[in-house]
């Protein structure tokens, strides 16, 4: 197991995202996970939620750093607030992430079908995992580079307890029976780890996920499939204590959107 950290980053307004990523660059910091925040999909409601949500703070960053690696003290100056969530991760997923990541970013042309998004229900409830009108309603408002870019979602779970066991056979139907239908495509999977003094443990996180999406609209259509949404109900929502989704785009040092089978584009 290699332990790292993944810090949800609000910048101040002095400093621009392509600035503060040439910072972390000019200290030899190469973070293995680099996106840019677009929207919550699934709210905190308890934990860590007076952090994440009370001070209406706008988070900008997702960074996943070795344990050798932080923010360097240079650059703190210029962090309005962070977020932090140690993780033990299997090695060898982590030697593979970077070469796994840019197949699934840049997928050979016509491997990837479309998305179709059913009509939504006015009674749906995206804290549930479903596809509500609001959801609907933000993607349509999606530039195009967007709404048609892969994206991933950084999943935070504490399991109610005695619950773990249901959650697993939630991952087991979701990965044989929704998942790949849909393009999903789990890239970490983590136990969150690192003792009291570390947020994510201490605020009563048990586990992380970071799932890749080939665009926004698939996620969409895989929460409104009625297969995800009979795995969702009998497995998912009981088993969890508490959850978020962050839904991210990974950009390069510039800036720039990552992949998209050749779409290009400045966040």
């Amino acid at each position: 197991m290699v332990v790292c950290n993944l810090h949800i980053v609000s910048l101040k307004q002095s400093i621009s995202v392509p600035a503060f990523l040439a910072g972390l660059r000019k200290h030899d910091v190469k973070p293995i996970v680099q996106a840019q925040v677009l929207r919550w999909m699934i709210l905190p409601t308890q934990l860590s939620a007076g952090y994440l949500l009370s001070r209406n703070i706008q988070w900008h960053l997702l960074l996943g750093l070795n344990a050798s690696d932080s923010i360097p003290s240079s650059l703190q100056q210029h962090v309005e607030a962070a977020w932090t969530a140690s993780c033990g991760v299997s090695a060898r997923v982590l030697s593979d992430y970077a070469k796994h990541n840019a197949a699934l970013l840049n997928p050979s042309p016509g491997s990837v079908k479309p998305a179709q998004l059913p009509a939504v229900s006015d009674t749906s409830n995206s804290q549930n995992l479903e596809f509500s009108p609001e959801l609907e309603n933000w993607i349509a408002k999606l530039a195009p580079p967007l709404r048609n870019h892969p994206v991933s979602m950084l999943n935070l779970l504490a399991f109610n307890e005695g619950k773990k066991d249901q959650y697993i056979k939630y991952g087991t139907e979701f990965s044989s029976r929704v998942g790949a239908r849909h393009g999903g495509n789990v890239k970490i999977a983590a136990r969150v780890v690192g003792g009291e003094d570390q947020q994510a443990q201490h605020d009563g996180w048990d586990e992380v996920a970071f799932v890749h999406y080939p665009t926004v609209k698939h996620f969409a259509a895989m929460s409104a499939s009625p297969e995800y949404q009979e795995v969702n109900r009998k497995y998912r929502l009981g088993a969890l204590k508490d959850t978020f989704i962050l839904c991210v785009a990974e950009i390069d040092d510039d800036g720039q959107l990552m992949g998209g089978r050749g779409i290009k584009g400045k966040l």
